[in-house]
C-alpha cells in the first residue's frame, strides 16, 4: 500500500508506558508542523469495548478473541489507519497486531502466523516502539494509576507475552528499555522517531 503518511506504532507489556508516551511523541510531532491521529487497539468500536469487557468478565477462548481483535482491526484500517495515511498523517497506536501475536501467542496460537494474517490486510508500520519492561515493574505501574489488574495482566501471563516480543525481529521494530523515567524513555523515542521519519 503506498502511503503519504507514517505509521508509529508502540508495543510492550501492561504497565510498560505505552499510552504516556504515545502522548508526548504526539505533542512533540505536532510542535514541529505534523497532523497527528493518536489512537488505539482495541478501538472504542463494538468489538474494542467486547473485548474489554471480556479482559473483565472472563476471557474469551484464543481463537474467538483473536477473531474479535481481527474485526476490530478490520474496521480500524477502513475508517481511520488508511485514509490518515492516505492524507500523510502522522499515525501513533498505541498496541496493533503485534500485541495479537504477543498476547494470543502466550496462549498457544502461532504468533508467525497471526502476524502475516494481520499483513495481508493492516499496513505494516514504519516504525515499532517496543517498550521493554519487567512484568514486576509493569503491574507496580497498574497499581499506582489506581487500576486493578484484568485477565490479561497476570505475572506469568505477561513473561510469557514479554518473551514473544522480545523474540520479534524485523528492521523496523526497535527496543527501548522502558524501565526508566518517563523522560528518559520520550528522549531515547524522539531521537529514534526523528531518524526514521526524516
Amino acid at each position: 500500500m503506498s502511503r503519504a503518511g507514517f505509521l508509529l506504532v508502540l508495543e510492550g507489556i501492561d504497565g510498560a508506558g505505552k499510552s504516556t508516551l504515545a502522548r508526548s511523541l504526539a505533542a512533540w510531532l505536532r510542535e514541529r508542523g505534523r497532523t497527528v491521529v493518536l489512537d488505539r487497539e482495541p478501538t472504542d468500536g463494538p468489538h474494542g469495548r467486547a473485548l474489554r469487557e471480556s479482559a473483565k468478565s472472563g476471557r474469551l477462548p484464543p481463537e474467538g478473541e483473536l477473531e474479535l481483535f481481527v474485526k476490530d482491526r478490520r474496521e480500524h484500517v477502513a475508517n481511520v489507519i488508511a485514509p490518515a495515511l492516505a492524507r500523510g498523517d502522522v499515525v501513533i497506536l498505541d498496541r496493533y497486531y503485534f500485541s495479537n501475536a504477543a498476547y494470543q501467542g502466550a496462549r498457544g496460537l502461532d504468533p508467525a502466523a497471526i502476524i502475516a494474517s494481520n499483513e495481508a490486510f493492516a499496513p505494516v508500520p514504519d516504525l515499532v516502539l517496543l517498550l521493554d519492561v519487567d512484568p514486576a515493574a509493569g503491574h507496580t505501574r497498574i497499581g499506582a494509576r489506581g487500576s486493578a489488574l484484568d485477565d490479561f495482566e497476570g505475572a506469568a501471563y505477561l513473561a510469557d507475552v514479554r518473551r514473544i516480543f522480545l523474540s520479534l525481529d524485523r528492521p523496523f521494530i526497535r527496543r527501548i528499555d522502558a524501565a526508566r523515567s518517563a523522560a528518559e524513555v520520550a528522549a531515547d523515542a524522539i531521537a529514534v522517531l526523528q531518524s526514521a521519519i526524516s
